[in-house]
């Protein structure tokens, strides 16, 4: 049985869950309701305000506490398609005795060895963490990130938990012009940002981190099955 450790926004849970389930047609050709996996669903909130700076240790501890409570459901792995929850990701590991994956790893694995320069769409917390950062520099990629993308990436996540779906597609469509002068590739680092970015077509290159989790969940649980 998959768990999924979600509800980090809200609005991303049900989106994601349509991505595995995408994913178990893409992969292994699911068909019929029982071709599809088990999954436990835990929608997890969390102390996260776009108007407040993040308390680090209050959000470590509800999502430890929602790994733990969705561990003892008897799933066999867990994912966490949030990308600023990453940062407690060794934490989190800790105190959990089932595999537990990486969501930074399986997206900077994704990106095209041909990428001059990659941009990151994200939570100011996770591009203070560096974590990504981190992994694009190990692997060789260059990064650039300007202040001005980071205020529309804000609007946008905020535009979106308020139910501004059309504002937020307006305001992303102006960051898309910015970024397409500046790079070839970007990352789309916050699930929230899905309710605009999946239904845009685009010239740049986009990893989509909650694209990339799905795919490797469900290549998880087919290793797990066979």
């Amino acid at each position: 049985m998959i768990g999924i450790l979600a509800g980090m926004g809200p609005k991303s849970t049900g989106p994601f869950v349509d991505k595995v389930v995408d994913e178990c047609q893409k992969i292994y050709g699911a068909i019929h309701d029982m071709d599809f996996p088990h999954m436990m669903i835990y929608s997890c909130p969390t102390p996260f305000y776009m108007n407040k700076p993040l308390d680090h240790t209050d959000m470590e501890k509800a999502i430890i506490e929602g790994a733990v409570k969705l561990e003892k459901t008897g799933v066999d792995f867990i994912a966490i398609p949030c990308n600023t929850a990453h940062i407690y990701f060794n934490q989190i590991k800790k105190s959990i005795s089932v595999p537990l994956l990486n969501m930074v790893d399986e997206t900077i694995n994704k990106i095209p060895k041909g990428s001059k320069k990659a941009a990151l769409l994200a939570t100011v917390p996770t591009v203070q963490s560096g974590i990504f950062q981190e992994a694009l520099n190990r692997e060789g990629y260059d990064f650039l990130h300007q202040v001005s993308w980071q205020i529309y990436v804000d609007h946008i996540i905020e535009k979106i938990k308020q139910g501004q779906i059309n504002e937020a597609g307006t305001l992303y469509d102006e960051l898309h012009r910015e970024l397409a002068e500046k790079v070839d590739t970007v990352i789309i680092a916050c699930t929230d940002l899905n309710m605009v970015t999946d239904q845009k077509s685009s010239e740049l290159t986009f990893v989509d981190s909650s694209a990339c989790l799905a795919q490797a969940i469900v290549n998880k649980y087919v290793s797990l099955t066979k």
